[in-house]
Parts: structure tokens; C-alpha cells; sequence
């Protein structure tokens, strides 16, 4: 069947987890170590999605001290059953540890978590069995997908574990979601591992616990070996529609760049039809926007004087945006206490233009006094990122890679930025490499530098394969917003210009 070069969640939306209520879809995404966590949309036609909320949307929900990258909220399940939504995950700080929230709007509120400290392991999916027993199945390293039956009130196993299926082969057996369809259990799982091995495989049997049979036509769901522009693809979850048809929702990735390709966005959210034969199911027509949605994002000075709070697509790592990110009467101020603080939003295009209107060394309760450098930062995480920033009078672009700091280009501060007020600007923009066969060509490059009167002013750029999943390595993928490295800053406005096709930016 052919894949689809659109995600229907774009950016950084790994693990997707779908049910449907009614004529309603409803999905849920991994967060790992920012917060908010899990992303909640919602869509009528799984093609266009609208964010509504987080499950997880206070401290008392997401313990996240001491969490490192792509560490936290992995993989989560999302089910409606009973009335209720509920959500099940793991946090992953030290040792995974897993949870269970429940709603009756899958907007929120949210409840507290019921922890659940005798199943070890990650990707824990629910069902129900015909008695209405709760199902917990999930990922034990070193025996493949296990089960056990779940008290959800208390979180205690009411049963030993027990092992269902390994697979077809595969490295890493992982994200079981179990379905009862018809008078059969089916258990969907991925395997080979996140990368360019990623498959789905399928497994049926006449018990929820087994013995399970597997699909003949294994993997179901793959883009291995092949040339489609979306590879990676698995971690699947199925949905009936309303109709009485059926649909997969599964990440992938979108490399760019020459031999071995990079990705920068992180996994996204795709969807496909599918069909059934001879009681397997099987992947149809892709289900995609019919174009790249564009997006300009404004996040005004007047917004921050009438204390407006921050869009939901808001995240910060480690920490809740509200934590470090305060509104004044002047704007947002953003302050570094034990470390630098970044706040910011997904990259969901291929191509952005990102502009914060910045005025640093600030004091808390008004403009002026000593202190503060920051400004705009495009991270992948925190040893991975490119930034221009103001600082000491000078305004200037650094690039982290790994242990290595490079100053990209400086300059002084001159002009209208002298009252304070400097707005930064960073791009990212296709490659310049004139051959796709170079080894110097990456998916793209980041541009870092001011905007003023006279129009853009860059201070250096850099090959964006620095800032992908393969060189970072982890889970995630691209945010961009105000970072502070050093005391106070205030931020007067941030915009986020974002598109696939990079003519479509000219001029904003």
C-alpha cells in the first residue's frame, strides 16, 4: 500500500494511542521529559486533530526531578471503557515506575495517579475481559509482552504475570495493545526496534492470556528496506470507526539529507485505513491532511499584559512552564534558578521562522538593573541546541554539540536594540549542499541572527544534522523557544512561523 507523507500529528508526537467515543477520536501522545505530559487531541475524522489538554497537567501527576532526556512519560495507552477515560503510562526517572489516570473528559481534569509498583517494565496497555476483569499487558525486558489482571483502583496485581508472545523475531517486542474483535483476542505489538527496522506484527487467539497464533502476513505495518519518504514506522493502535471500518494510527519519521538521512522532528503520528482478510487486518489507503497545514503562532505583549497563558502547545523539560516562566506587567520573564530554563513549543514544520522581541539584564518588577542573558533557543535537547542570545551589550549565535560550544557570530548591540528592547530571530531553511550525494549535506540548516528596520541581519548558521535524533541520539525531537541561562529575562512577544514548503515563509 503506499504510506503517507503526511502525519496527522506533526512534530515531535511519538506512541500514539487512539480510542473513539461516540463519532470522536480521541489520542494521546509520549511527552517524555517535558511538561506538560501527554498530549491529548481530539478529531472527528482522523485527519485533522485539535490539541485540547494534557493528562498530566500538575506536579502532583508528574514527578520529574532529577529526569534526563528522554527520560519520563513513555508510551502511553489511552482507552474509554465504563464511562471513563483512562490513561496508563510510565515515568521514567531512576527506574520506570507505572501509573494509571482516569477522566470523565478526556479535556480534564485528570486524576492523581494510582501507581502500580509490582509491574516492572514499560508500555502498559488495558482491557477487559468478558467478566469485566482490567487487563494490564505490557513490555518485561528479557520475557517479551507479559500480562497480568489489574485491581485499577489500588494498583495491586491480582494475579502472577504471565508471558503471551515474543513476536515474529524482531529486537524489542514492545507496545502490546490486546483487543477483543469478534469471538478472537488480537495482540498488536511493535518490534525491531525504533529505527529504520521498526515493524507491526499482529497475533491472535480464542483467550485473552493465549496461546497466540501469528498473522502469516507478519510484519503488517513496516517501511524497512524500502525508499518511502516516511521510515521507522510501528507502535501502532487500532480504532473502529464509526462506520464499522477500521484504522491505524502509528509513528514514523521524515529523514532528509544525504546517506544515512537524518530526522529533526522526532516521531510523528500517522494513520492508514485498513482491511481484513481471512480474519487478519491490513493496511489500506493512507489517511492525511490534504495538504502541510501551515501555523503562525503570536504570542503578543498585549496577550502577556492581560496575563494570557501560554498556548497549550507549551512545554518546558524537567519542569512546569509556570515554574520558571512568570507573567508581569512588562511580559513574560523568564528565570534561570538551578541551571538554564527553556520554555517553548514543538517544531512541527520542516522549515520555521521563530522571532522574540527580548530584553534582558532585568530586575524582577520592571525594565532596567544588572543581570540576565538569554533569548531564542532551537534544541533537541539540552546538549543539542543552537541559540542567539543577548548578553554583556553583545547579542550573539552559540551552538552546543555534545561537550563542544562554538560562537556561530557576535555583535554589538547598537541602534534601536540600545534602549533594551532586541529582537532575535532563528530559521531553519533547506540545505545549501549542491549534491545530494555530498557528505556534507544534512536535512537543513538553522540561521541565527536580528531583526531590525533594515531587515534580517545573520550572525552564523549551522548544518542542522547537529540537531537530529541521529546525532543526539534519544526519543524526542525539535522544540524552539526562550531559553535564560543567567538570571532575568524578559520576553515582550514570540512568534512561530512554520511550513513544509520553506516559500511559503518568505516574507512573514
Amino acid at each position: 500500500m503506499p504510506l503517507p507523507v503526511r502525519p496527522v500529528i506533526p512534530g515531535f508526537h511519538p506512541d500514539p494511542s487512539v480510542c473513539r467515543v461516540g463519532d470522536v477520536y480521541y489520542l494521546a501522545n509520549s511527552s517524555f521529559e517535558y511538561a506538560p505530559g501527554v498530549p491529548i487531541h481530539r478529531s472527528t475524522d482522523l485527519r485533522t486533530w485539535e490539541h485540547i489538554g494534557h493528562a498530566l497537567d500538575r506536579p502532583s501527576q508528574l514527578p520529574l526531578e532529577g529526569v534526563s532526556a528522554s527520560g519520563g512519560i513513555l508510551a502511553p495507552t489511552l482507552r474509554h471503557h465504563d464511562g471513563r477515560f483512562w490513561m496508563i503510562s510510565t515515568v521514567l526517572v531512576g527506574e520506570p515506575r507505572m501509573f494509571l489516570v482516569t477522566a470523565e473528559d478526556a479535556a480534564g481534569p485528570w486524576s492523581d495517579p494510582v501507581w502500580i509498583p509490582d509491574a516492572l517494565g514499560i508500555d502498559p496497555d488495558l482491557a477487559w475481559d468478558d467478566d469485566g476483569a482490567c487487563l494490564l499487558t505490557w513490555t518485561r525486558f528479557g520475557e517479551g509482552i507479559v500480562q497480568a489482571v489489574l485491581d485499577p483502583r489500588t494498583g495491586a496485581l491480582r494475579t502472577e504475570r504471565r508471558r503471551l508472545w515474543q513476536g515474529t523475531g524482531g529486537k524489542f517486542p514492545e507496545g502490546p495493545h490486546l483487543y477483543r474483535i469478534g469471538a478472537l483476542w488480537y495482540l498488536l505489538i511493535a518490534e525491531g526496534g525504533t529505527e529504520r527496522g521498526h515493524a507491526v506484527t499482529i497475533a491472535r487467539g480464542s483467550s485473552p492470556s493465549g496461546p497466540f497464533e501469528a498473522c502469516p502476513g507478519n510484519p503488517i505495518l513496516t517501511a524497512r528496506g524500502s525508499d518511502a519518504p516516511v521510515q521507522s514506522i510501528g507502535h501502532a493502535d487500532l480504532v473502529q470507526r464509526p462506520d464499522g471500518t477500521w484504522a491505524m494510527v502509528y509513528l514514523g519519521v521524515r529523514p532528509r539529507g544525504s546517506s544515512p538521512e537524518w530526522h529533526v522532528l522526532g516521531r510523528e503520528t500517522f494513520a492508514c485505513a485498513v482491511r481484513w482478510s481471512e480474519g487478519w487486518p491490513g493496511t489500506a489507503e493512507p489517511i492525511q491532511p490534504d495538504a502541510a497545514p501551515e501555523l503562525t503562532e503570536h504570542l503578543t505583549q498585549a496577550e502577556t499584559e492581560a496575563g494570557q497563558p501560554l498556548p497549550p502547545s507549551w512545554v518546558a523539560p524537567g519542569a512546569f512552564p509556570a515554574d520558571v516562566l512568570k507573567v508581569t506587567d512588562h511580559g513574560r520573564r523568564l528565570t534561570a534558578t538551578t541551571g538554564r530554563a527553556f520554555v517553548g513549543r514543538r517544531q512541527e514544520h520542516l522549515y520555521l521562522r521563530a522571532r522574540a522581541v527580548v530584553v534582558a539584564g532585568q530586575k524582577t518588577g520592571g525594565p532596567g538593573g544588572p543581570g540576565g542573558s538569554g533569548g531564542l533557543e532551537l534544541r533537541i535537547d539540552a546538549r543539542h541546541a543552537v541559540r542567539v542570545e543577548v548578553a554583556d551589550g553583545r547579542v550573539r549565535a552559540v551552538a552546543r554539540i555534545g561537550a563542544a560550544h562554538a560562537v556561530l557570530g557576535e555583535a554589538a548591540v547598537t541602534g534601536a536594540a540600545a534602549t533594551g528592547e532586541t529582537t532575535l530571530e532563528l530559521r531553519v531553511v533547506p540545505h545549501s549542499a549542491a549534491t545530494p550525494f555530498g557528505t556534507d549535506m544534512g536535512p537543513d540548516e538553522v540561521v541565527a541572527g536580528t531583526s531590525g528596520p533594515d531587515g534580517f541581519r545573520e550572525l552564523g548558521r549551522i548544518d542542522g544534522r547537529y540537531f537530529s535524533t541521529e546525532v543526539a541520539a534519544g526519543m524526542t525531537g525539535r522544540t524552539v523557544g526562550l531559553t535564560c541561562s543567567e538570571g532575568e529575562v524578559l520576553f515582550r512577544s514570540f512568534t512561530y512561523s512554520g511550513a513544509d514548503d520553506p516559500e511559503a515563509l518568505d516574507g512573514r
